[in-house]
């Protein structure tokens, strides 16, 4: 993001094995709907921590210079958005925070993709401490929040199992809620 003055920005934060480029046609309607600007947080959701990814991000906001700025996290994404807010940090700018899917209680589906032979290995770190063993999390109550669960089962989780609890396939709806 450029260092001119900014109404709104929307900064989206993807998830797992992803990159930002799938949030392209969400990102458009968002900016439209809202009138602001929006932009991709870039970070390899393979790679460091999630604490560090948390800090990535939350130097990546500070050098924004809007208004509001409105954070949109999907999956694992979201996740880093909780972390960024556990690890106190205040945003100079706070808008609202929307998870999509975002399993901050742990994942079913990430035990069983563990349980494959090289699963462990693909999750990647970042992953591993989030979804498999994560603390129990809280809201910080800084900024608004909405979480978006899916109960349509169509993710590629379904190909790990049947999930006996509503879910979008991959992310069960009780893992996406998050006290606070």
């Amino acid at each position: 993001m450029d260092a001119t003055h900014h109404r709104a920005v929307i900064v989206y934060v993807h998830g797992l094995w992803l990159g930002g480029a799938e949030s392209l046609l969400l990102c458009r309607r968002l900016s439209r709907a809202l009138g602001a600007d929006s932009c991709v947080f870039p970070y390899d959701s393979m790679t460091a921590d999630l604490g560090s990814h948390a800090r990535a991000l939350g130097r990546y906001l500070d050098a924004i210079v809007a208004d509001t700025v409105h954070l949109v996290g999907h999956s694992l994404g979201g996740v880093v958005i909780v972390r960024l807010f556990e690890e106190g940090y205040t945003p100079p700018s706070a808008g609202r925070v929307v998870l999509l899917g975002s399993p901050v209680g742990g994942s079913r589906a990430a035990h069983r993709f563990a349980r494959l032979p090289l699963g462990p290995r693909a999750l990647g770190p970042v992953a591993r401490e989030a979804l498999l063993d994560p603390p129990p999390r809280r809201w910080s109550g800084r900024c608004d929040l909405g979480v978006i669960a899916g109960t349509r089962p169509v993710g590629l989780g379904r190909l790990l199992g049947k999930w006996p609890l509503p879910s979008d396939g991959t992310v069960l709806v009780e893992e996406t809620r998050l006290p606070g």
